[in-house]
């Protein structure tokens, strides 16, 4: 070969690499960093609970957090992070809303959908879904049946309002599932007394793609279900699988058909024992929490993947007794499903077979573990009681408690972590707590 000809190659290999490098860093602007460096949804990057990534604090108070900001009401949403921006949802002046805050804890903008609905509890709030992003909008669902998509520059895309289209909610308690997205729609899943359905809107356009009833007669309440869905990969397509009414079922993310329902978890058909518990997925399984309340003790299924029709004595593979979780949703870290009960006591399980590695308890104080959701960031455990003590215990192997951190208001959001930040919802304030300092 010439030497014109070698100079000649060697340009076009340096044209192809600086074209990979520009696509390489519009990718990573237009869709994020790497999955780990964002929380985009209540569960997370992996919608697991967890993270492996970062320096996580351990012990801190009140008057030595990096920042925190006075929230406009009180919300009980989890807040979600994408490219180093917060996101959460909260009524403001009576209005349903989205704030969004810098890294730095500053206002960056906020938008208004409507009237908030008023909550039923002290525990609840009129923003108890939370919102999830695809990295070109925020998603978010309220109380009072608004739905939209905003785009990250604060520019409202479009919205609806659930309510007005399909009828009130016909709950005891509030609305509390979260919406979900598949690679074309946003996935809402209404589960009450009365018109039960799964529907799917356009993230571009809003508008009703498809819609798919979900009713079961179940005992007394049973049929009231405040978990979220799970979007998943079933048999190498899309799927969206929900837990509630005591049956699982998945759906196909194109046209909303049903591809396979597991019953029978509550043989004994104990009454008044709403779904708050989610499912999640590790290892080609579906974990399942049954809550059954004071009437009798709940316990934790697994059900595998794969199935066609009615799966129910095919697909359970196993079954662990006396689990006391009703509302907070397990995390899986490692490989290794984590549960926390209401009164604080906290399981390992293997999810293939269900059996138990070690359980736990951290330490008893006034209040119970009744909401947040466990969170694992680092092999750290955080676990946030209802009366604002957040217990740190370090899990893998062995279990053991670090701390005991008061944040002095009432907690009801699940703890995230982002970038070796924690970030706390309170009742009044969000905090940021940084683990490097």
């Amino acid at each position: 070969m010439s030497l014109i000809g070698k100079f000649k190659n060697l340009y076009l290999f340096g044209l192809i690499f600086l074209v990979f490098v520009a696509n390489a860093i519009l990718i990573k602007n237009c869709f994020g960093a790497s999955d780990e460096e964002n929380w985009q949804q209540w569960r997370g990057p992996n919608n697991n609970g967890s993270i492996t990534k970062g320096i996580y604090p351990v012990k801190w108070n009140t008057t030595n957090l990096l920042w925190k900001v006075t929230l406009p009401g009180k919300g009980s949403s989890t807040p979600i992070v994408w490219n180093h921006r917060i996101y959460l949802t909260s009524p403001s002046n009576k209005l349903d809303s989205l704030l969004v805050y810098d890294w730095d804890g500053k206002p960056f903008w906020h938008k208004v959908f409507g009237q908030a609905q008023p909550h039923k509890g002290s525990y609840s709030s009129s923003s108890n879904p939370s919102p999830i992003t695809d990295g070109k909008a925020v998603f978010v669902l309220f109380n009072s049946g608004n739905l939209a998509a905003v785009e990250l520059d604060g520019k409202i895309r479009w919205q609806t309002n659930l309510v007005s289209a399909f009828g009130p909610y016909s709950l005891y308690w509030d609305p509390g599932t979260s919406p979900v997205l598949t690679e074309n729609d946003v996935i809402v899943a209404r589960m009450h007394h009365g018109d039960s359905w799964v529907a799917a809107f356009n993230k571009n356009t809003g508008a009703l793609h498809w819609k798919t009833p979900r009713n079961f007669k179940t005992p007394e309440e049973n049929d009231n279900v405040y978990t979220t869905p799970l979007v998943i990969k079933e048999q190498g397509r899309e799927a969206i699988a929900v837990w509630g009414a005591y049956h699982l079922t998945t759906y196909a993310a194109t046209d909303g058909k049903l591809l396979w329902i597991c019953d029978a978890f509550n043989p004994n058909n104990i009454e008044h024992n709403p779904s708050a518990s989610s499912p999640i997925l590790a290892g080609g399984f579906l974990i399942v929490p049954c809550a059954l309340g004071n009437q009798a003790k709940g316990h934790l299924e697994a059900v595998k993947l794969g199935g066609s029709g009615d799966v129910t004595s095919t697909h359970r593979v196993w079954r662990s007794e006396d689990i006391d979780s009703s509302v907070p949703t397990p995390a899986e870290y490692n490989g290794r499903i984590y549960v926390l009960g209401d009164h604080g006591k906290v399981w390992c399980f293997d999810p293939a077979t269900g059996k138990t590695f070690w359980s736990q308890s951290l330490p008893k104080t006034g209040a119970n573990y009744y909401f947040a959701s466990p969170l694992i960031a680092a092999g750290k455990l955080y676990a946030a009681k209802e009366d604002g003590v957040v217990f740190v215990a370090e899990v893998g192997e062995k279990f053991t408690v670090l701390a005991e951190n008061r944040m002095e208001e009432q907690i009801i959001a699940s703890p995230i972590a982002v970038d070796s930040r924690l970030f706390i919802r309170g009742a009044k304030h969000l905090f940021c707590i940084d683990g490097k300092k």
